[in-house]
């Protein structure tokens, strides 16, 4: 910390600079006040040991230098418990050798130590990084406990190790400073399973089931998929330096033959707002998906059946889907929820209105996804909700229900009106970024040869 030693010259430069002022009145009170302050100041330096003050030259010419200096000599007199330190780590420092040096307490120190471990090596830290602590001084003894202790274990990760305010804890967290967006191409033959071919094949989970979702609308995952069929697809992953994952991107291209059918999708857009088109600039979006769950069986359709509970003949007007309870529930459409709640015979249910024509029902749900209540806009393919066995249920299942015009529909059935095809100036920017995404996917391909 900087300190000023106040001289006299200084304490009469002030007073000279105050006696500057036009108005008379206004200088009689401009000499008191500096009167004052200069007994202040000549009291602080004689009872002050000389050790605290280190001398620095000052420019008498300038006046309001002067008036700085005091300024920053008095606020350093008014010390905070909180002192922010950067070290540069030097060569053979440890985590316990420089919280040494700052008497942490010791307990504080392991507990330092044993956060750091969960990331790396509390003993071999990289010579010429800088470290950024904050300790609190403890006045009443010379042990200091740790605040922060911020420390680069690489080019784009920081290791920040702080104490909890509430609990007194030592926490650690993993902070990303900067990620690198890369593209991957991956494909794979499905022999059992979309699911699990697409797991072989080293793709995340959530980018599985963005892939699902898109295909939502024209492919059932359960029924439609054939032993040998095939997928292939492009996305972004965000990596760190060293090549580790870190989070996944958009899909950029999506591809799949099943049963004979091929359907290759494109995004288009910018990132807050885009949509997947096929070859032809046609949208793959509709009203509904085909189907608002993965990895469920039809386990019921829609007709009449008897009633496995109430044991009579009943039309049943939904479909049913078991899975296992927990497996998430997605929104067939974009909407508002006009009811989520208790439901009778159907548990816990959401109903959602899409538009003037379309409703759809889930019902036995275990639970609601946070957030969701009357009047809530949901978005097509996000969760909603749990399945479960709530209501008149022999087990775990979703049964959903799609009413068109106020009258309820097979879903399995139902002819569903495409999204938009791109026209015109849209539809010339959509080929230019066909091309590129082919050529983009030639690349890749030949990369992984």
């Amino acid at each position: 910390m900087i300190k000023y030693k106040i001289t006299t010259e200084t304490i009469i430069n002030l007073t000279m600079f105050q006696m500057l002022g036009k108005n008379k009145e206004k200088t009689v009170y401009s000499v008191l006040f500096t009167l004052i302050l200069t007994w202040v100041i000549l009291v602080t330096i004689f009872f002050k040991n000389d050790k605290e003050i280190v001398s620095q030259k000052t420019n008498t010419s300038q006046p309001n230098e002067d008036i700085t200096l005091i300024k920053e000599f008095f606020l350093q007199k008014i010390k905070s418990p909180f002192i922010n330190i950067d070290y540069e780590i030097k060569s053979g420092d440890s985590i316990q050798k420089i919280l040494k040096k700052l008497k942490i307490q010791n307990k504080e120190i392991q507990s330092v130590i044993t956060q750091y471990k969960k990331y790396g090596n509390a003993n071999q830290l990289l010579a010429g990084n800088k470290i950024n602590i904050i300790i609190k001084e403890n006045l009443s003894n010379k042990n200091h406990s740790i605040i922060k202790f911020s420390i680069p274990v690489t080019k784009s990760i920081i290791i920040e190790i702080s104490k909890n305010n509430e609990e007194g804890k030592i926490l650690s967290k993993k902070i990303i400073t900067k990620l690198y967006k890369k593209s991957f191409i991956e494909e794979n033959v499905i022999t059992n399973n979309f699911y699990s071919s697409a797991t072989d094949a080293n793709i995340n989970p959530n980018t599985i089931i963005e892939f699902a979702r898109i295909f939502g609308f024209e492919i059932d995952f359960q029924r439609d998929i054939r032993k040998n069929d095939y997928f292939r697809i492009v996305y972004d992953k965000y990596i760190d330096e060293n090549g580790e994952f870190i989070k996944s991107g958009s899909i950029l291209y999506a591809y799949m033959s099943v049963n004979g059918r091929e359907i290759a999708l494109y995004k288009f857009g910018n990132d807050q707002t885009y949509n997947y088109f096929d070859i032809n600039g046609k949208s793959v979006e509709k009203a509904l998906m085909k189907t608002p769950i993965n990895g469920a069986r039809l386990s019921s359709s829609f007709g009449m059946r008897k009633h496995p509970i109430l044991g009579f003949n009943k039309m049943h007007q939904g479909t049913d889907f078991a899975a296992r309870e927990g497996v998430p529930i997605m929104a067939s459409g974009s909407g508002t929820v006009v009811k989520s709640g208790w439901c009778g015979g159907g548990g816990n249910c959401i109903k959602i209105r899409h538009n003037f024509a379309y409703e759809t029902v889930y019902a036995h749900l275990k639970n609601f996804a946070r957030g969701i209540k009357k009047n809530k806009k949901v978005k097509q393919g996000q969760i909603i909700g749990y399945v479960g066995t709530t209501g008149l249920s022999t087990g775990p299942h979703l049964h959903y229900e799609v009413i068109v015009n106020g009258k309820k529909v097979n879903s399995q059935k139902l002819k569903l009106p495409s999204g938009k095809s791109l026209k015109e100036n849209e539809r010339e920017l959509f080929e230019i970024h066909r091309i590129k995404t082919d050529v983009l996917i030639a690349e890749l391909i030949s990369e992984k040869k």
